[in-house]
C-alpha cells in the first residue's frame, strides 16, 4: 500500500515536471532572444557613436589604455607610461586614451608625475577620460566576497568607459580581465592585456585549502571547516570564471615566469601567452659608484614598493628590530630602515600609521623613516647610499623594486619565492646577485650577514647583480612589447 502511494506521488511529480518544462524551455529561449537583441542593440549603438572628441583626423586609429590608478606611481604605472611612449614612436599616428579615476588631478599633472617619478616623457599628446565610478573596484567597499565585488564593479566601471569612448584597440594594464569581454564583444574592439599578478591563483588555492591565515584568508575562517570548504569553493567557482573571460583577450602579456604559469593553467591561452618583462631603467641607476660609502654600522637599509598589505613592510620591520638587536650586542649600531612607496588612497596611508606605530611598539622609531610619493632623483639618492635593498612580499609577481635596487648597487634580498627566486636573484654566469629568504629570523640573519661580509665580497654581489639586470631595460621591453602586440593592430 505505502509503495503503491510513493509511485502514485512520483508519477504525479513526473507529470507535473513535464507539463512545465516545455513551457519554461520556451520562455527560457524568449529571454535569451531578447538579451541577445538587446546586447546586439548596445553594439549597434556603441559602433555608431562618434568619437570626434578623440580621433584628430577622420579613420585615425584609437588606442585606450585602461588604468583607473594612473597616478599611483608602483611598477604597474611604469609599465602604462613605458607602454605608451612604444607605441608612440610607432604608430605615432594614432589617438591614445588613458580610462582613470583620478579626478582630483588634470592631465597635465599625470604626466607631470610620470616624469617626475619615472623619468619617462611622452612623445606625443594622451588623451585622459576621467572615471567617477572607481570607488567599485576599491576593497574598501567589498569586506567580504571582494574579488567577486571588485571584478563586478570593473565591468560597471569598464562600462563607463565604453561608454564615454569605444577605441579600436583596448589594452588592460592594470588586470582587470572581466572588461576585456565587454570591449570585445559589445565594443567591438582588438583587445590585448598585461598582466601583472592573477586575480586569483593556485597559491591562493592552495592557502584556503590547507586553512592557512593570510591576509587575505582571515584567521576566523581558518579556525573553521565549513566556512573554509565554502570559501574554497567560491574560490573554484570565481577561478573557473576568471579563467573564461582572461581567454577572450586576443594578446596576453604577463610580467614573470610565476605569472606565467598561473594565467596558462587558468586561462589556458598558450598560443596568445608571452613573458615580457617589466621595464625597469637601469640606465638611470649606473652612475651610482659601487663603492662602500658606510661601515656596517652605519649601513642604510631600502625597501621600494607600495604600501599594500601584501608587500609585508611589518615583516621588514619586525626582521629589522631584530638586526638591531643582533648588532648592539657588539657595538652601538647607526643602522638605518628607509622604506620608499607609494600610497594610492585612505587605506594605504591607514596602513603607513598603522607601521609607523609598529615601529613605536618594538623601539625602532628612530631607526625607520617613511618616504612617500618622493620625486624620482631623492628615490635615486637613497638607492646610491643603501647598502641593502630589501624586499619581502610572498610570490611577488615580478618585482621591479628589486631589480632597481641590483641595478643602483645594493646588495638585495627578497623574499624566496616568485619572481624574485625564478627570474632576477639568480645567478649570473655562474655568479651570486644577491640573497632569498622566507621569515623573520631569515631576513634578520642575512641582513647581518651581508653586514659583516668583506667590502670586497660585497663589491663582487654587487657587480653581479648590475650586469645581470640589463634583459630588464626600458629598451627590451618595447622591443618584446611591441612584438607582443602587433596582432592586435592593422598590417
Amino acid at each position: 500500500m505505502a509503495v503503491g502511494m510513493q509511485d502514485s506521488l512520483l508519477s504525479k511529480f513526473l507529470r507535473l515536471f513535464y507539463s512545465f518544462l516545455f513551457p519554461g524551455l520556451i520562455i527560457c529561449g524568449i529571454l535569451c532572444f531578447c538579451l541577445f537583441v538587446v546586447l546586439w542593440r548596445i553594439r549597434a549603438t556603441l559602433r555608431k557613436m562618434t568619437l570626434s572628441e578623440y580621433r584628430n583626423k577622420k579613420n585615425q586609429m584609437v588606442i585606450a589604455f585602461f588604468h583607473p590608478y594612473c597616478n599611483a606611481g608602483g611598477g604597474g604605472e611604469r609599465v602604462l607610461w613605458c607602454a605608451l611612449r612604444a607605441l608612440q614612436k610607432k604608430y605615432h599616428e594614432a589617438t591614445y586614451v588613458v580610462y582613470t579615476g583620478d579626478e582630483d588631478v588634470t592631465g597635465e599633472q599625470i604626466l607631470d608625475d610620470a616624469f617626475r617619478r619615472f623619468n619617462i616623457k611622452l612623445v606625443h599628446p594622451v588623451k585622459f577620460v576621467f572615471l567617477r565610478k572607481r570607488y567599485l573596484v576599491e576593497a574598501s567597499l567589498y569586506p567580504h566576497f571582494t574579488l567577486l565585488g571588485q571584478s563586478l564593479g570593473s565591468i560597471l566601471l569598464g562600462w563607463e568607459a565604453l561608454w564615454k569612448c569605444r577605441p579600436d584597440v583596448y589594452i588592460d594594464s592594470m588586470g582587470y580581465a572581466f572588461t576585456l569581454p565587454l570591449f570585445k564583444y559589445l565594443g567591438d574592439c582588438k583587445v590585448g592585456c598585461y598582466v601583472h599578478y592573477p586575480t586569483i591563483s593556485t597559491d591562493m588555492l592552495s592557502v584556503v585549502r590547507n586553512q592557512n591565515a593570510a591576509f587575505n584568508n582571515a584567521t576566523f575562517i581558518t579556525r573553521n571547516f565549513l566556512l573554509s570548504k565554502v570559501k574554497l569553493f567560491y574560490y573554484y567557482l570565481f577561478a573557473l570564471i576568471y579563467g573564461l573571460v582572461g581567454s577572450c583577450s586576443d594578446v596576453v602579456m604577463v610580467n614573470s615566469s610565476w605569472t606565467l604559469n598561473h594565467i596558462l593553467s587558468l586561462w589556458k591561452v598558450h598560443s596568445c601567452c608571452r613573458i615580457v618583462y617589466p621595464p625597469c631603467d637601469v640606465k638611470t641607476f649606473l652612475d651610482i659608484p659601487l663603492h662602500e660609502k658606510q661601515t656596517a654600522s652605519e649601513a642604510m637599509v631600502v625597501s621600494v614598493g607600495q604600501f599594500r598589505p601584501e608587500k609585508n613592510h611589518a615583516l621588514q620591520i619586525r626582521a629589522f628590530a631584530k638586526l638591531l638587536e643582533k648588532m648592539v650586542t657588539e657595538h652601538p649600531p647607526s643602522l638605518k630602515l628607509i622604506l620608499i612607496g607609494g600610497c594610492r588612497n585612505r587605506d594605504d596611508e591607514h596602513r603607513v600609521n598603522q607601521l609607523k606605530k609598529l615601529c613605536e611598539d618594538l623601539g625602532v622609531q628612530e631607526y625607520v623613516e617613511f618616504q612617500i610619493n618622493i620625486p624620482f632623483e631623492e628615490f635615486k639618492y637613497y638607492l646610491s647610499r643603501a647598502t641593502i635593498g630589501l624586499h619581502t612580499m610572498w610570490n611577488e609577481h615580478f618585482g621591479i623594486g628589486v631589480v632597481e635596487c641590483m641595478a643602483a648597487g645594493t646588495v638585495i634580498l627578497a623574499h624566496n619565492s616568485g619572481g624574485p627566486k625564478l627570474d632576477i636573484v639568480v645567478p649570473y654566469e655562474g655568479n651570486k646577485t644577491g640573497f632569498l629568504a622566507e621569515n623573520e629570523e631569515d631576513y634578520a640573519e642575512t641582513m647581518a650577514h651581508i653586514l659583516c661580509m668583506s667590502p670586497e665580497k660585497r663589491l663582487q654581489i654587487r657587480k653581479n647583480a648590475r650586469q645581470s639586470v640589463s634583459r630588464f631595460s626600458d629598451q627590451e621591453f618595447e622591443v618584446r612589447f611591441l612584438s607582443s602586440v602587433t596582432k592586435l593592430f592593422p598590417n
